[in-house]
């Protein structure tokens, strides 16, 4: 007798998955995150070479002293002032101490000491001299344009989440084109910084908060301002734990308000042990550089004396005031607007904490437009309105912003005022 062996099925067994061509993973990467890269990097370009004409074409940094604005070539500019500081900490490390300034009186009466500017930038820029043999000026320039746009894509993020894929490519276009753009990409540690606080912020929007967390910890490495960064975490991990404590429990973000401040906190302390005062990171700012808390008297000296002409006021640079002060009238007009938007209390907390220690400060007032940059949630209310516009209007206005910004956001800054 014949007998047929039939093999049923093993229904067991599990489906077969298609494993994801790289090839398709790069597509979807490059569709997505391509356009803001290429927005940002399109603008920042065009506004970057007006820059280095005005300053090849006006000349006077020739004239000026190479740590002050100065230099062979333009683009040695972008390596001076703060600039300067971040390469000797890179080429030799950190110093700390309170050296008064013999027979000194009045408002400085200590020397200028790199601990004043905080590692991580520094580090970064030391760690890439090592590994690609740029020297410290070529390392900070290219740690400042890679995390430039680290910086764009973290901004694109965040008001995509809330506006849609259009708002958040406006919003990385405002980011090229902002009043103080100009130290985006030099040696200055603004554009790390941003990276940090737009990923942040990111994260928290998502609820990542161990991520949130280790990146606000990183910005307190980089900038005393993390203030503000920390200060936005801690409110939205207490809202989050108060409203979905039981979905979420309390453990991470109670971990991520512990974690954030310990780069900033840990800095201080290190500089104050070596300093031999604990106070001193803040006595060393006050009595160098002249920057201090005064609850925005000085702020409000300005306001009152750019618009009618007087220039009596501590640290007059009549051209870049004049740019500082719209700036915080713009910035008046938008914190508003964005509060009208009930966007995540991350979003309000942070650009509000911002705006009150820089405005509260008495510091070169022509440098708000710079301190301000970070204050990046304020693009948001005008990237919705903006991405109205038609596309073809749209790069119509931002290409004149970007021209425009060679000027206001990069020669301002670095050669009519002090950055």
């Amino acid at each position: 007798m014949n007998t047929t062996l039939t093999v049923s099925p093993d229904h067991t067994a599990p489906p077969h998955r298609a494993v994801p061509d790289p090839r398709q993973r790069l597509h979807r990467i490059a569709v997505r995150y391509g356009p803001p890269l290429a927005m940002y990097g399109a603008l920042k370009l065009i506004g970057f070479s007006v820059f280095m004409y005005l300053l090849d074409s006006a000349g006077d940094f020739r004239k000026k002293n190479p740590r002050f604005g100065g230099g062979a070539h333009p683009w040695d500019v972008l390596g001076t002032w703060d600039g300067w500081w971040y390469q000797q900490i890179a080429a030799h490390g950190y110093h700390p101490e309170l050296r008064p300034i013999p027979g000194a009186t009045g408002l400085i009466t200590l020397e200028g000491n790199s601990a004043a500017f905080f590692p991580l930038y520094p580090a970064l820029m030391r760690l890439v001299s090592e590994v690609t043999g740029l020297g410290a000026f070529g390392a900070g320039l290219l740690v400042s344009v890679v995390a430039s746009f680290a910086a764009a894509l973290g901004i694109y993020a965040v008001t995509a989440h809330l506006g849609g894929p259009r708002a958040g490519l406006t919003a990385a276009g405002l980011w090229a084109v902002w009043p103080g753009s100009g130290v985006e990409w030099a040696v200055y540690s603004d554009s790390l910084y941003v990276a940090l606080a737009a990923w942040s912020c990111y994260a928290v929007m998502r609820r990542n908060w161990l991520t949130a967390g280790l990146l606000t910890c990183a910005a307190g490495l980089n900038r005393p301002t993390a203030v503000a960064l920390i200060a936005a975490l801690a409110v939205a991990a207490l809202l989050a734990i108060h409203r979905h404590r039981r979905h979420e429990g309390i453990l991470r973000p109670l971990v991520a308000v512990a974690v954030a401040p310990l780069g900033l906190l840990g800095y201080l302390l290190w500089v104050g042990h070596r300093m031999g005062d604990y106070g001193g990171y803040f006595k060393l700012q006050s009595g160098a550089w002249a920057h201090e808390f005064d609850y925005g008297k000085y702020t409000l000296d300005v306001l009152t004396s750019v618009p009618v002409g007087h220039n009596d006021y501590l640290f007059a640079w009549p051209f870049a005031d004049i740019v500082g002060v719209c700036v915080v009238l713009l910035a008046a007009v938008l914190v508003p607007l964005l509060i009208r938007l009930r966007p995540p209390a991350v979003l309000v907390v942070y650009p509000a904490v911002t705006l009150a220690l820089v405005l509260g400060s008495q510091q070169i007032f022509g440098n708000v437009s710079r301190y301000l940059l970070p204050a990046f949630p304020l693009f948001i209310p005008l990237a919705l309105a903006l991405r109205r516009l038609s596309l073809r209007l749209q790069l119509t206005v931002f290409s004149i912003a970007a021209v425009a910004s060679g000027s206001y956001a990069g020669y301002v800054l670095f050669e009519l005022g002090v950055p």
